[in-house]
């Protein structure tokens, strides 16, 4: 088994790195031998800066270890542990039983001893107020930015501050093969999650950015740099009801579940034979509401739009869907 050979004193650093990159053997433990740290690494990995060793006994974190085993509660309350929780990087977000509350730490500290590589655990309570800022608690550790690996691409945020849902993994990598040499807009960008995808495999001419939130427009810029992006990416601070350009976009994504008040800005943003595709939480009884909604405000002014696909995303909430509608609009 493969691992690096570093000193005490740049471990962390270099775990980190490895971590980042993917190249972390999250099965193994760190060994200390002859004043060095062995971090083990994934068979794929390979780097000239680093110095490689071989382990013949390498050491494993146990895999039959459950949040179950790990904890000393009673039957009754281990009936109700999560059974699934969100890895962010370093993070670890987890949504409780209110009769779980109380024990929280225990929950967390339980969650971290089963996931070595990370460093905090987060207690989700949902999200707020129409930036869509989580709240969250800390439940276990304490930092709370991280970066995140997906698709490829690198996403700096604080998970404390800023959502990031891994239910549309499947939107979002749709979104990374389209959009070559157009003029895109993404609308509501958030810290890049379609942005970034795009501008890393599909190489628009370019992509005009907006975000209202002012943390998330801090990772949004920070995401940019990481991932190398600036030459396509112009990211914009502001209201998209304002500051959304007109008639210049080849495609536009309106990725907020509730901004239909802003469809007017997104079509006009579309030059004539462009493409939209807008989000929309939908109850299944009104499945159709967001096409309504397009052809009407399209019609509105002076615009004709032809569906050309929709697409369920994943359950939102009980009875209601996260759909995308993608439009023609002329």
């Amino acid at each position: 088994m493969r691992a690096v050979r570093v000193s005490a004193g740049e471990s962390e650093s270099v775990r980190q790195k490895l971590l980042s990159g993917s190249a972390l053997d999250k099965t193994r433990k760190l060994v200390k031998k002859n004043g060095f740290i062995e971090i083990p690494v994934t068979g794929s990995f390979n780097s000239d800066e680093f110095t490689f060793v071989l382990q013949e006994k390498a050491r494993y974190y146990s895999k039959e270890k459950t949040i179950s085993s790990i904890l000393n509660i009673p039957e009754s309350e281990k009936k109700l542990l999560p059974r699934g929780w969100q890895i962010l990087g370093e993070i670890i977000i987890v949504t409780l039983n209110e009769n779980l509350e109380h024990r929280k730490k225990e929950i967390g500290e339980a969650l971290l001893s089963l996931y070595p590589g990370c460093k905090t655990v987060l207690l989700d309570r949902g999200i707020r107020g129409r930036m869509r800022e989580p709240d969250r608690e800390i439940i276990a550790g304490s930092r709370t930015e991280t970066i995140h690996k997906e698709n490829g691409c690198f996403f700096k945020l604080d998970a404390m501050r800023v959502m990031f849902s891994q239910g549309n993994l499947a939107e979002k990598k749709r979104m990374s093969k389209l959009g070559k040499d157009e003029t895109v807009v993404d609308m509501f960008a958030g810290i890049g999650y379609f942005s970034i995808p795009m501008a890393v495999h599909s190489k628009p001419r370019k992509i005009i950015s907006i975000e209202i939130n002012p943390v998330s427009f801090v990772y949004l810029k920070e995401n940019i740099t990481l991932n190398k992006a600036g030459n396509i990416i112009e990211p914009i601070a502001g209201d998209c009801a304002r500051v959304t350009p007109c008639g210049i976009a080849d495609r536009v994504i309106m990725g907020y579940l509730d901004g239909h008040e802003y469809l007017q800005q997104g079509i006009s943003a579309l030059s004539p034979g462009g493409t939209l595709h807008y989000h929309e939480a939908v109850p299944e009884a009104i499945e159709q509401r967001p096409v309504e909604r397009i052809l009407e405000v399209s019609k509105e002014h002076g615009r004709s739009a032809q569906i050309i696909g929709l697409h369920r995303i994943k359950k939102y909430a009980p009875g209601v869907w996260h759909v995308v509608v993608d439009a023609r609009v002329d």
